[in-house]
């Protein structure tokens, strides 16, 4: 295991133990020119914030996106982007690929701290 996929599997851990949900991105499939391959891994915090890359640019904009919709949802998905440059708005995702990610949405486990919840924890003498 690389030391980023290790750090990124320990803040994705942290996170969830802190109680806040997280989307794993993973992709899991290319064809064509791609800026990454299949097993390149992102996450995305609840609050927006993102960890660890699967290409940069308009892709990490676009699976961003998703999955931050896909967290309001509760729900996991696998999506594919295409990354061909739009003619409406040229220099965007040029590299002519198709990426396909599952974006999976992990929920915290029962009993996880909330942020929002420790200073009642604290009170509660927990």
């Amino acid at each position: 295991m690389t030391s980023g996929l290790r750090e990124l599997l320990q803040t994705s851990r942290h996170r969830l133990q802190d109680g806040e949900s997280i989307a794993l991105a993973t992709v899991v499939a290319t064809r064509g020119s791609t800026p990454q391959k299949a097993g390149a891994h992102m996450v995305i915090a609840a609050d927006g914030t993102m960890y660890g890359t699967i290409g940069g640019g308009c892709i990490e904009a676009e699976v961003w996106t998703e999955a931050t919709r896909l967290l309001r949802r509760g729900e996991s998905a696998l999506r594919e982007f295409v990354l061909a440059d739009d003619p409406e708005h040229p220099g965007g995702d040029v590299c002519g690929g198709t990426m396909e990610v599952f974006i999976d949405v992990l929920h915290p486990p029962a009993g996880a701290t909330r942020p929002a919840d420790a200073p009642d924890l604290v009170a509660a003498g927990r």
